[in-house]
């Protein structure tokens, strides 16, 4: 996830999905990732407080800023052994496809094209950039 000034992706050219300030999301699903797991993250990105206050300090969450979500299995890309990444533990799309649209409606974003090849244009305002997981920590 990435605090933005702005943010848009582009599909043959085409914009599907632009944003001004807010975050740009970019979204992996594993096997083990759940309804349950989507909702949790969604809210848990709508409640950070990545944003500045009147004191310049972090400390606002999303409001009324947008999201623009990008899914993105390479996030599970695993490139500890040899120089090709094995993507064994990203999910696969008919998995993965309906827990991207759940996401994306709980949070109102805009979005690129699941399982498209994505031209992803960004300024990052910070920079302020996080991992966010699911699953017991």
């Amino acid at each position: 996830m990435q605090r933005v000034s702005r943010a848009a992706v582009r599909v043959d050219g085409a914009t599907t999905g632009a944003i001004g300030p807010g975050l740009l999301v970019l979204l992996g699903i594993t096997h083990d990732d759940t309804a349950a797991d989507c909702d949790r993250l969604a809210e848990k990105v709508r409640a950070l407080r990545v944003f500045a206050d009147a004191d310049g300090r972090m400390n606002e969450a999303l409001g009324d800023r947008e999201v623009l979500c990008v899914s993105q299995f390479t996030l599970y890309g695993d490139a500890r052994k040899g120089n090709r990444p094995s993507y064994v533990a990203a999910a696969r799309p008919e998995h993965a496809e309906p827990l991207y649209e759940r996401f994306c409606e709980r949070l109102g974003a805009e979005r690129g094209v699941f399982g498209a090849m994505m031209e992803v244009e960004l300024v990052n305002d910070g920079p302020v950039t996080l991992l966010l997981e699911t699953g017991a920590t």
